[in-house]
C-alpha cells in the first residue's frame, strides 16, 4: 500500500495540476501562440540545449499518459493504442503549433470520465460481495490499463469495494472499542446499516469528485499537457498560468492582499476552514470557521452566487486589493444568513517566517539558541518587502542578547527559495569569502561571495537538515560544511536540488497583434546549476550530514532522484576559501551521538518503522475479503501501536520564549495557542533533543 508521501509540493510534479484562468478568447490561435512563446523562451533560457525530436516526444507522451490517468481507472488499452500513434509525433506538432494529440486525449479521457461516473454510481447502488476471496493491487505503477470496458468496470468494482471494506472496518473498529471501554456516546449500528451508510458516503464522495472534475476546463488540462513538456527539460521548469503565479508569489513573500480566511469546497458550497489571526476577517469578527459563503459582492455592486462555483474562481472574487471592500453573504451553522462586510488589507502569514527560542538541558548552564527557518522567503515584487536574511539577522541578535552559548539552525523541511538570501545568511556566520558557485549554459562559473568582513554570530553552530531540505537550504548547509563553520546533523541526505530557476513573464514575448491574449502566464525555467565552493554539486546527491540520525523513510526513494527526468550530477573546479578558525570534534560528536542513539527507545522504533514502511510499500496487494482484510488490518494496527509513541513523549529539555516575543505572543489567544503547540512539539522532537545534547556536551570544545 502506498501511504508514504515521496514528493515536496514546492519542487515536484504536483504543480502541474494547479488551475489556469485565461479570460476572454479561448481560440486555437491563443493556444498555438502560448506554445510558440513557451518554446521560444525554453530554447533561449534553459540551462540544457534540449532537442525537440522523437526522443523528446516519447518522453512527453509517457509523462502525459501517466499523469492524465495516474490510477489507471479511466482509459482502456484501445484508448492508449490510439494515443500511442502520436508517441513520436508530438515534436512535429510543436513545430507546427498543432494540438491534435492533446485534443484527442481530451475527447478520450472526457468520455471515459463520463463512463466512470455511470459505473461508479451503478456499482455503489447495491451491496458488494464481501466474502469472496479476491484481492486488489493498490499500486498503480504495478497495474496495466484495462483491456476493455468490461475490465474497466472490474477495476472500478475492486477499487470501490476496497474503499468500502476500509470504511466498514473503520466503523466496526470504533464500535468494538466503544464496547470494550463501555463508551455509551457511540451509537451502535447493525452490520447492514454500517454497510449501507458506508456505501452512501463513498457514493457522495465520488459524486462531489466527479462534479469537481466536470468544472475543469480546457485551459486546466492544457496546463497539465504543457507542463509535461517543460518537465522533460527538468522537474523544476514549469508553466504557471496567471493565477498560479500569483499563488507562488504569496508563498514566497508570506503575505497577500485579501480577507485572511482559508477556504475549502464542501458539498457545492465554499466553506470557511480557518481565519488567519490578525487578518481583516479576524478583526471584523463576524466571519467564523464553519461558515458557508453563498455570495460575494465588490462593495455595493450586485452579489455573485458562489454555489457550485470552483474554489479557485471563488477565491479570485474574494481576494482583492488593500483598501477595497468585499461583502460576503454567509450562511451560519444555525442556518441564519447575514452579510459580512470586510475591508481587504495585507494579510501576513506569520507561520511562514523565521522564529527562535531558547533551549536548556536540565543540569547544564548552557543556553542554546534555536532558530527555525521554514523557507528562504523573499518578496520579489517589493524591494522593501520582508526577506528571510533580514529576519534571521534579527532573530540572531535577539538570541545573542539572551546570552546563548551555541546555536541550532533548523532547516528541516525547508524547500529553499531565494538564492541571494541564502548567500546573505551564510555571510552572517563567516568572514568574507565565496558561498556558492553558479554556472549557466555557457561561460565560466560565477561565484556568489559574502563581501562583508563582519560576522553576526561566531559561536558554536549546528545545522539540522533532512531529506526535504532543498535548494537554498542545501547551499547554506554545504557552505557551512565546506568552511568547517558548523556541524551538519540530520537524516542521511538532503533533497538534492542543485539548480536555479527564474520566472519569465510570457506576456512580454507577445507581439502587438497577440496582445489581446494577455495574460497567458509565466514560465519558471532552470537557467543555472549551483556548485559548492569545493566544486561538487548538490544535484541528485544532496548534502550528507556530518552526524547522521536514523530515518523512518530510509528505504523509500525520495528527493530529486525520484523525480522524472532530473538533471545529472556534475563537478567543476573548486574556488579558494579559508577554513573556519576553530575545528569541531566531529568524530567525537559522531561517536557520542551514536552511543546515545543506540540506547534511545524512540530511535530504535524509528529504525524498526523504516523496515515496516518498506514492507508496506512492497506488499501493495490487499485482500477484498472483509474478514481477511480485518485480520490483516488488526495485525498492522497492532504493529503500528508500537510506533505511535514516537514524537509523543516529552524530552528532558526546556523551551523558553524570548522576552521580546512574549509581548506579541500574549497579544491574542490565537498566538498563544499556536506558540503553545510549537514549543510543545519542540519538547517532543527527539532529533532536536539529541542535537541539543550534542551541542551541550561539546560546547567547551567548540568555544573560541
Amino acid at each position: 500500500m502506498k501511504h508514504i508521501p515521496v514528493r515536496i509540493l514546492a519542487f515536484t510534479a504536483s504543480v502541474l495540476f494547479l488551475c489556469s484562468f485565461f479570460p476572454g478568447d479561448k481560440s486555437e490561435l491563443k493556444d498555438e501562440t502560448l506554445m510558440k512563446v513557451l518554446f521560444e523562451n525554453l530554447n533561449q533560457s534553459h540551462f540544457l540545449a534540449v532537442s525537440i525530436d522523437d526522443n523528446f516526444s516519447e518522453k512527453v507522451f509517457d509523462l502525459y499518459l501517466k499523469r492524465m490517468d495516474v490510477n489507471k481507472r479511466f482509459l482502456i488499452k484501445d484508448d492508449v493504442d490510439k494515443l500511442k500513434k502520436y508517441r513520436t509525433h508530438i515534436d512535429d506538432e510543436i513545430n507546427k503549433g498543432s494540438l491534435e494529440f492533446f485534443d484527442l486525449s481530451l475527447d478520450l479521457i472526457s468520455n471515459r470520465i463520463k463512463d466512470g461516473e455511470v459505473i461508479c454510481k451503478d456499482l455503489l447502488s447495491k451491496p458488494f460481495d464481501l466474502k469472496s476471496n479476491e484481492s486488489v493491487e493498490t499500486d498503480p505503477d504495478k497495474k496495466e490499463f484495462p483491456k476493455d470496458t468490461k475490465g474497466l468496470r472490474e477495476e472500478w468494482r475492486k477499487m470501490l469495494k476496497y474503499e468500502l471494506i476500509a470504511r466498514i472496518d473503520e466503523q466496526l473498529s470504533i464500535q468494538e472499542k466503544a464496547e470494550r471501554e463501555k463508551d455509551t456516546t457511540v451509537k451502535t449500528k447493525g452490520f447492514v446499516d454500517i454497510e449501507k451508510d458506508s456505501r452512501e458516503k463513498i457514493a457522495k464522495k465520488y459524486e462531489d469528485w466527479f462534479k469537481r472534475i466536470s468544472k475543469e476546463d480546457r485551459d486546466d488540462k492544457l496546463s497539465v499537457y504543457l507542463n509535461c513538456m517543460t518537465n522533460v527539460y527538468d522537474p523544476h521548469t514549469d508553466f504557471f498560468p496567471p493565477k498560479d503565479k500569483e499563488n507562488f508569489d504569496i508563498t514566497m513573500s508570506g503575505q497577500l492582499e485579501g480577507i485572511g480566511a482559508t477556504l475549502q469546497e464542501k458539498d457545492s458550497y465554499i466553506k470557511v476552514a480557518s481565519i488567519v489571526p490578525g487578518s481583516p476577517s479576524w478583526k471584523q469578527g463576524q466571519l467564523k470557521e464553519g461558515d458557508m459563503i453563498l455570495k460575494v459582492a465588490q462593495g455595493g455592486s450586485e452579489p455573485v452566487d458562489l454555489v457550485d462555483m470552483r474554489l479557485d474562481e471563488a477565491v479570485k472574487l474574494i481576494r482583492g486589493k488593500k483598501g477595497t471592500e468585499v461583502r460576503l453573504t454567509v450562511k451560519k451553522p444555525d442556518n441564519s444568513i447575514i452579510v459580512v462586510p470586510i475591508m481587504r488589507d495585507v494579510v501576513i502569514l506569520e507561520e511562514t517566517f523565521a522564529k527562535s527560542t531558547i533551549l536548556e538541558i536540565p543540569g547544564s548552564t548552557n543556553r542554546i539558541g534555536y532558530l527555525y527557518l521554514p523557507s528562504f522567503y523573499a518578496d520579489f515584487n517589493n524591494p522593501n518587502g520582508r526577506r528571510c536574511a533580514k529576519d534571521v539577522k534579527t532573530e540572531i541578535d535577539k538570541l545573542k542578547k539572551a546570552g546563548i552559548s551555541g546555536l541550532i539552525f533548523d532547516l528541516r523541511n525547508d524547500g529553499g527559495g531565494s538564492l541571494q538570501d541564502a548567500v546573505e545568511i551564510a555571510g552572517l556566520f563567516i568572514e568574507k569569502g565565496p558561498v556558492v558557485q553558479v554556472k549557466s549554459r555557457s561561460g565560466v562559473p560565477y561565484v556568489f561571495d559574502d563581501r562583508d568582513d563582519e560576522i553576526e554570530y561566531d559561536g558554536p553552530l549546528m545545522v539540522m537538515v533532512n531529506s526535504f531540505s532543498a535548494s537554498a537550504s542545501e547551499i547554506f548547509a554545504a557552505a557551512m560544511q565546506d568552511y568547517g563553520r558548523g556541524v551538519i546533523v540530520g537524516t542521511p541526505s538532503t533533497y538534492g536540488k542543485g539548480t536555479v530557476q527564474r520566472f519569465v513573464d510570457l506576456d512580454k514575448s507577445l507581439t502587438r497583434d497577440e496582445s489581446s491574449f494577455k495574460p497567458i502566464g509565466s514560465l519558471k525555467v532552470t537557467i543555472q546549476k549551483f556548485y559548492r565552493i569545493n566544486g561538487g554539486s548538490t544535484q541528485l546527491k544532496g548534502v550528507t550530514p556530518d552526524v547522521i540520525f536514523p530515518d523512518a523513510f530510509a528505504y523509500v526513494e525520495r528527493g530529486e532522484k525520484e523525480a522524472d527526468y532530473p538533471m545529472q550530477w556534475t563537478k567543476i573546479d573548486p574556488v579558494p576559501y579559508s577554513l573556519w578558525k576553530e575545528t569541531y570534534p566531529i568524530e567525537n560528536i559522531k561517536t557520542q551521538v551514536g552511543e546515545r542513539v543506540k540506547k534511545d527507545s524512540s530511535f530504535m522504533l524509528i529504525s524498526e518503522n523504516a523496515n515496516r514502511l518498506k514492507e508496506l510499500k512492497e506488499n501493495s496487494i490487499v485482500s477484498l475479503n472483509l474478514d481477511k482484510y480485518r485480520e490483516q488490518q488488526k495485525k498492522w494496527k497492532a504493529d503500528s501501536k508500537r510506533f505511535e509513541k514516537v514524537g509523543k513523549d516529552t524530552m528532558n529539555i526546556q523551551v523558553i520564549n524570548l522576552k521580546e516575543d512574549l509581548v506579541r505572543i500574549n497579544s491574542d489567544s490565537a498566538s498563544m495557542v499556536r506558540n503553545k503547540s510549537w514549543t510543545g512539539n519542540l519538547k517532543k522532537d527527539v532529533y532536536l533533543y539529541h542535537t541539543a545534547l550534542a551541542m551541550d556536551k561539546n560546547m567547551a570544545l567548540t568555544k573560541r
